[in-house]
């Protein structure tokens, strides 16, 4: 066999063998670069859940139980929500425990459902529409802009997103030009500064209870 085909070979398989190598040492997050899009994952997901809810008078009336399942199932799963929780507490989620941190994640969850629950009965006609988004594709956080669009002025509805090794995380949400982490934010600084970081648990518990503070 020829001395120089045979080089030319192993150089080949060298090469390839440096290829393989590097795929799968490579992080997760960039071996896959088939994420959904943020824009579009927001686009799918919210077209699913406003239909569901249009469908389901359960949902539409309040049912808890169908409530927390579509919320599990259908939106838990594209949030950051260990982030947003932080986020809200700042700088006093470094202090908390493994423990205190899984109940202030459970109890706001639970505060934020039953807040804003109520707006699911007054999904009739409406449909989410996406407005301009500038990103480039290397950037790993991004915030998508949309508008609830039905009877009556518009809502303004952004996510603010992360990607992470799972896909695109919404780790935020503006509301009317009112961000959900910023508002949360004070109020529950106010309260561990009072009460510290139980004395917030004990509050959101109370409230989810309906026997606390509005």
């Amino acid at each position: 066999m020829n001395t120089t085909h045979v080089c030319s070979r192993r150089q080949g398989l060298a090469r390839m063998g440096l290829g393989v190598l590097a795929w799968v040492s490579m992080p997760a997050w960039l071996q896959a670069q088939t994420f959904e899009a943020p824009e579009a994952l927001i686009e799918r997901v919210a077209g699913e859940v406003i239909e569901l809810v249009k469908a389901d008078a359960a949902l539409r009336g309040g049912d808890m139980g169908r409530i927390m399942e579509l919320v599990d199932t259908k939106i838990m799963p594209h949030v950051n929500f260990t982030r947003m929780t932080a986020s809200t507490v700042g700088r006093f989620w470094r202090q908390a425990s493994p423990e205190q941190r899984q109940r202030l994640q459970e109890e706001f969850k639970l505060l934020l459902i039953r807040t804003y629950s109520g707006a699911l009965g007054q999904l009739t006609d409406q449909t989410l529409v996406l407005r301009p988004m500038r990103s480039r594709p290397e950037d790993t956080e991004v915030v998508v802009r949309s508008e609830l669009r039905g009877r009556g002025e518009p809502i303004q509805i952004d996510y603010r997103m992360e990607k992470t090794a799972d896909g695109w995380k919404v780790f935020d949400i503006n509301v009317l030009g009112i961000w959900l982490v910023e508002t949360y934010r004070g109020q529950f600084a106010q309260e561990i500064n009072a009460r510290g970081i139980d004395g917030l648990i004990a509050a959101l518990a109370e409230r989810n209870r309906g026997t606390g503070r509005s």
